[in-house]
């Protein structure tokens, strides 16, 4: 009887790695990647890397879960499947488990798929989940989800107010009749169903441990309704007990539900405001209702603590604007790339938030701009850019007052915007305490690159070539442990042969704990693949998302950009065959560089720094520039690439980091070719990066894409000019001007109101030490060129009519003594 016993054991012990459901092996088992997904170590990997590898346990799918679709709103309610994973006889219940204390209720379909439900969140991103098919007993599986702010959402994916406007102006002037919800069907495999009102509050004392956030379920709207994607109705005053919540949003779910049962399959309207569910005292009286919130809104304001001052200035211009990618980013309510519909902001053609929410509030800045590329400031026009107490787009570690995204930024800056400046003539008061910065105090980005063969031009504007074989260090600043490595390898001619140049293939970035995000050329020339934490990452969904240290939007499918929780930024672009990169510092990096982008101090004497401090001369020729470069391998415990093939780990991690054995083409020893050398000055003109590709690689594209690369960065660098600013000027009392553009070498011109004349200068300009060249005139009643006419035409008709009074006297008495001697 022992032989079966062993048997038995060991068909046990197979049956236990088998990939399949249920609870799995006991966690920490070597040969599964039961409760270990991410570990390398063990009898085979459960790490992302391991797939390129072949290294992978032969459960790894099953336990590292993949999931489709991969993201939804951070209001919850998203069905998502479970990929490679199928159930076909379920004999417990399934529960998905969010942040390790969030619970939904997963279940499997007719298929054996296994789904979940995301839950109701106070945050974005990347949110981890593991998943029972025991009923709760154990969690060997996991996975990720990514949490998206509610307007990044797709558009199917959420219920549709029509006509938006009347909604939030329901019960104002000549807005009334009835309101209609509209959505797609299908989203929902249900026949009938149940849409609920929601409302959003933030209660507690500001800015203390007793500030909470918190959605309640509140009324129906209607229940057991057919799935038509279709509903109207006329709203009526809600009870009084809900009053209060003045921002909300609809949900709709299954009829089978019960009401306000939280995260279940549902869809979501945008967040908006409830005007059309408000009492009788506001739609008896609109604007009286408002204006009471406006006013206390205002009291509460001056109670809380001034966020204005730790907010960034704005770029000085729209140029300046768009090229600060690290620290500020198009806002999604004005893009002059989808045409300027700036609803909120009449006047701007384009309007960017500054990227990070302030250290300290959490608050966030916002800079709008004219079609003429200067600042539109509240304190010249309603369409003037205003700044958030909440960041629209939340802060870390979001979940509470005011970090959480879009919903504090309404509760706080948008609903008051309604209360002042939409349902009572009062935004003068919202304007006061919302006004726009200036840009006297900014100080634009310094910008370094690489592109090309690799040509490289530091942060103090020195440039070099440097075509090594390896992986080398871009930066490093000690300021904030901010790291970005290269790999560059040799391209390939037409004729398939090695060129003796190299390009960058990869970058990756890390500033102090922050996820890890490399960015590499795979699958083909001009395909760009982007990893995060070494695993791919797919933007089929989700071009922008918020990482731990970073954001990361993806344009395009052939550029990447990444702005750091320092207002670091990088832009990675294919460029040809090859990756460009383009790194933006702020200006508190100074004196904290060092790396091929050169030592960041203004002078770039010393941009050829060696690790051991020894300076090699800006005149120094290529080959000696060729030990500066190869000086700055990456050594391997400081590796922040990814080796998820043989060929990496053979060529890289294995090797050298910088190969000894490479034989470059240096710059003054290349010799062009006769027969492209017409075709090569033509396109490169005196472009000796272009003319170097040209010869290092035969290719006339090649030089071409180095071309572009350089004429970027040339023109970000103009853009990127510091301009000065004499700040806001004032137009004279009882007066108006002409002109809202405060830089140097504009003129605003000044009047008077009809009744008052001019005290002082006509105009000033703005000059070179920042400035005015004149104050602001005064203008004083009663001395108009008007009145002064009148005066004066009055005063000779007086003249006049006197004149006129005493000639007819001195006739009347003259004819009287004529008459007087007749006889």
């Amino acid at each position: 009887m022992k032989l079966p016993l062993l048997l038995w054991a060991l068909l046990l012990l197979l049956l236990a790695t088998v990939p399949g459901p249920g609870p799995g092996p006991a966690a920490g088992a070597k040969g599964t990647c039961s409760h270990r997904c991410g570990d390398r170590d063990g009898l085979c990997s459960c790490h992302p890397t391991c797939s390129g590898l072949n290294t992978c346990c032969s459960d790894f799918r099953d336990f590292c879960l993949e999931i489709s679709p991969y993201s939804g709103s951070m209001m919850g309610g998203k069905d998502f499947v479970v990929q490679h994973l199928n159930w076909f006889n379920p004999t417990d219940g399934v529960i998905c488990r969010f942040k390790e204390s969030i619970q939904t209720l997963g279940h499997v379909d007719s298929s054996g798929h296994v789904h979940c439900v995301s839950p109701l969140l106070y945050e974005t991103g990347r949110i981890p989940f593991t998943l029972s098919m025991d009923n709760g007993r154990s969690f060997p599986r996991s996975g990720t989800w990514l949490a998206v702010h509610p307007s990044k959402v797709s558009e199917t994916e959420k219920s549709q107010l029509v006509n938006e406007t009347q909604w939030q102006y329901y019960g104002t002037a000549d807005t009334t009749g009835n309101l209609t919800l509209t959505w797609q069907a299908s989203a929902l495999p249900t026949e009938t169903v149940t849409i609920e009102l929601w409302g959003y509050e933030e209660t507690g004392k500001p800015y203390s441990g007793e500030w909470t956030a918190k959605w309640s379920y509140l009324y129906p709207l209607v229940t057991n309704i057919p799935n038509s994607g279709f509903f109207t109705f006329t709203p009526k005053p809600a009870p009084q007990k809900y009053q209060r919540w003045e921002v909300g949003a609809l949900r709709i779910i299954n009829s089978k539900y019960y009401a306000g049962e939280k995260d279940v399959h549902a869809l979501w309207s945008n967040e908006h405001a409830l005007a059309w569910h408000l009492g009788d005292d506001f739609q008896e009286d609109p604007v009286a209702w408002a204006r009471a919130q406006c006013l206390a809104w205002e009291e509460l304001e001056d109670q809380l603590p001034n966020f204005l001052e730790e907010l960034p200035d704005c770029p000085c211009t729209l140029a300046q604007a768009q090229a600060d990618s690290g620290r500020f980013q198009t806002d999604y309510g004005c893009d002059i790339e989808r045409g300027s519909v700036c609803t909120y902001h009449p006047g701007a053609v384009h309007c960017v938030r500054s990227v990070q929410a302030s250290p300290r509030y959490a608050s966030g800045q916002q800079c709008c701009y004219t079609a003429a590329g200067t600042q539109l400031l509240t304190a010249d026009s309603t369409g003037g850019s205003t700044p958030d107490r909440g960041h629209d787009w939340g802060a870390p570690p979001f979940r509470t007052p005011p970090r959480v995204p879009g919903l504090s930024h309404w509760l706080y800056d948008v609903i008051s915007f309604y209360h002042c400046c939409l349902w009572a003539p009062d935004c003068s008061r919202y304007m006061r305490r919302r006004p726009s910065s200036d840009c006297r105090s900014y100080r634009p980005p310094r910008l370094a690159s690489a592109f090309g063969d690799p040509h490289f031009i530091t942060f103090d504007g020195a440039n070099f070539t440097f075509n090594g074989r390896g992986e080398y260090v871009l930066l490093e600043a000690t300021l904030t442990n901010l790291r970005v490595q290269g790999r560059a390898e040799p391209g390939t001619t037409p004729e398939g042969t090695r060129d003796r140049g190299t390009g960058l293939t990869a970058v990756a970035v890390q500033e102090g704990n922050s996820d890890v995000v490399e960015v590499r050329l795979a699958g083909g020339a001009g395909v760009l693949q982007v990893l995060l934490n070494q695993e791919v990452l797919s933007f089929t969904e989700q071009s922008w998302m918020d990482l731990n240290g970073m954001f990361l939007s993806a344009a395009a499918g052939d550029s990447v950009s990444i702005m750091l929780s320092s207002g670091a930024g990088l832009e990675v672009s294919v460029q040809g065959p090859f990756l460009s990169v383009a790194v933006l510092l702020p200006e508190k990096f100074l004196t904290h560089t060092r790396g091929l982008l050169g030592t960041l101090n203004d002078d770039p004497t010393d941009d050829f720094t060696l690790r051991n401090g020894k300076v090699l001369p800006l005149s120094s020729s290529s080959r000696e520039l060729f030990r500066f470069g190869a000086d700055w391998a990456v050594e391997n415990a400081s590796s922040l690439l990814t080796y998820d093939s043989w060929f990496l780990v053979n060529n890289f991690l294995y090797q050298p980091k910088h190969d000894h054995t490479f034989q470059p083409l240096f710059p003054e020893e290349t010799t062009p070719n006769p027969s492209q050398e017409t075709e090569a000055a033509e396109l490169c003109g005196d472009n000796h990066f272009c003319r170097f590709d040209v010869m290092a690689t035969g290719s006339l594209s090649v030089g071409n894409a180095t071309r572009m690369a350089h004429q970027w960065h040339q023109h970000r660098v103009q853009s990127l000019k510091p301009v000065r600013s004499c700040g806001w000027l004032a137009p004279p009392p009882n007066g108006l001007k002409e002109g809202i553009s405060y830089l140097m070498g504009s003129t605003v011109h000044f009047h008077c109101n009809s009744g008052y004349s001019l005290v002082g200068a006509e105009a000033s300009t703005c000059q070179a030490d920042g400035t005015w060249s004149r104050p602001t005139p005064v203008c004083q009643p009663g001395r108009s060129y008007a009145v002064l006419l009148s005066i004066i035409f009055g005063g000779l008709a007086v003249v006049a009519l006197v004149a006129l009074i005493y000639v007819l006297l001195r006739r009347r008495k003259s004819n009287m003594a004529s008459w007087g001697s007749q006889p």
